[in-house]
C-alpha cells in the first residue's frame, strides 16, 4: 500500500459554471471530477430582500488528486471558479485516508 494518500478537492459555485472550473482543473494535472447539483441555504435568507440577488442553485465539484497534483489544481479550480471574488463560491480541501477505485 503506498503511504501517498490521495486528497479531495470540494468546491461549491453557481449554477452553470462547474465545467469551466472542471477544464481548469483537468488542465493542471486533474484525472477527472463529479459534478452534482445543490441548493444553498442560510446566506440568502440573512440578507432579506437583497439576498434575492443570490441564486439558491449550486454545482458542487469533486475532484480526487495525488499529493504531488494537489496544489496545482487547487490552484486552477479557485483561479476557474474567480473564487477570489467574494460570492463567487468557495473550495476546501481534504485528506483523505483510504480510498479505492481509482488513482493507479
Amino acid at each position: 500500500m503506498s503511504t501517498d494518500k490521495p486528497n479531495l478537492i470540494t468546491c461549491i459555485v453557481q449554477r452553470g459554471h462547474a465545467d469551466k472550473v472542471v477544464d481548469r482543473a483537468i488542465a493542471a494535472g486533474a484525472e477527472g471530477a463529479t459534478i452534482y447539483y445543490g441548493r444553498g441555504r442560510g446566506v440568502r435568507e440573512k440578507l432579506g430582500i437583497l439576498g434575492r440577488l443570490i441564486k439558491p442553485e449550486k454545482e458542487v465539484i469533486l475532484i480526487i488528486t495525488k499529493p504531488e497534483e494537489t496544489d496545482a489544481v487547487f490552484d486552477a479550480v479557485v483561479a476557474g471558479a474567480n473564487l477570489e471574488e467574494e460570492g463567487k463560491g468557495f473550495a476546501f480541501l481534504h485528506k483523505l485516508d483510504r480510498a479505492v477505485g481509482f488513482l493507479s
